[in-house]
């Protein structure tokens, strides 16, 4: 299962789920879902800006796990 890492960048670089929710400008409903891992499908927009945002790459927004 792919897994998307934000939550731990978000921590590493000092910043609240709160900062990056408004710099994002999505719904708050779509955002959780998002980063809380519920969602099947994530725009390569919104794969973009959060690189952007958090000064990392593709490969660092997502964990491969054995669940």
């Amino acid at each position: 299962m792919i897994k998307l890492n934000v939550l731990s960048l978000l921590e590493q670089r000092g910043h609240t789920k709160y900062w990056l929710y408004k710099q994002m400008g999505m719904s708050y409903q779509n955002f959780s879902r998002m980063v809380n891992n519920e969602t099947k499908s994530i725009r390569y927009e919104n794969i973009e800006t959060l690189c952007l945002l958090l000064e990392c790459t593709p490969n660092d927004l997502f964990l491969i796990t054995e669940e």
